[in-house]
C-alpha cells in the first residue's frame, strides 16, 4: 500500500493565530562541539576547558547552530506549506543559551497574512518562530516574512 504525500497548504489556507509544535531534540555536547569545530569555533562553543572560564561556565550551542536546529525542526511543521521563498528575518533573538541535555522544540505562529502586490500567484505570510527548552524558555526567535504560493485555479 503506498502512502499518500500531504496535502499542500496554500496561502488561502493558513490561519492567523494557528501555532503550531515539532517533536523534541535534546542537544548533546557531542553534537555541540562537533558544530562549532567546524562552523563557529569560538572557544565558549567548542573547547571544553576554555569555556569554563567564560561567562557561561560550561560550552553553548553556537547560534547559528541552534537556528540550524530550529529548521531541521520546523520543517516537521511546516513541510507541507507550499513555500516560495523566505524574504526577511525580524527581531532575531537568542534570549538564552542552549546547553547540553536541554530538549528543544520548535513553535510558529502565524501573525499576518496578505495578498501580493507584485504578483497574484503568491501572498505575504509572517510568522513568529521560536525555540522553545524544556523549562518554557524562548532559546531563540525571530519574525520572517514569507512568501507562499496561492491555490492554483481550477482546470
Amino acid at each position: 500500500m503506498s502512502q499518500q504525500a500531504p496535502a499542500r497548504r496554500y496561502f488561502e489556507d493558513l490561519a492567523v493565530g494557528e501555532v503550531r509544535e515539532s517533536s523534541a531534540h535534546t542537544m548533546t555536547r557531542d553534537e555541540m562541539i562537533d558544530f562549532a569545530s567546524r562552523y563557529d569555533p569560538q572557544y565558549f562553543h567548542a573547547d571544553v576547558e576554555a569555556a569554563k572560564g567564560s561567562t557561561f561556565g560550561e560550552v553553548i550551542a553556537s547560534g547559528i547552530h541552534t537556528m540550524a536546529i530550529w529548521r531541521r525542526l520546523d520543517h516537521e511543521i511546516a513541510h507541507d506549506i507550499a513555500w516560495i521563498c523566505g524574504v526577511a528575518w525580524n527581531d532575531v533573538r537568542w534570549r538564552v543559551a542552549v546547553r547540553a541535555g536541554d530538549t528543544l522544540r520548535a513553535r510558529s505562529k502565524c501573525l499576518a497574512k496578505r495578498e501580493s502586490g507584485a504578483d497574484p500567484r503568491r501572498g505575504v505570510v509572517e510568522y513568529h518562530y521560536s525555540l522553545v527548552n524544556q523549562r518554557g524558555e524562548t532559546a531563540w526567535e525571530c519574525v520572517s516574512v514569507n512568501l507562499v504560493e496561492r491555490r492554483p485555479p481550477a482546470p
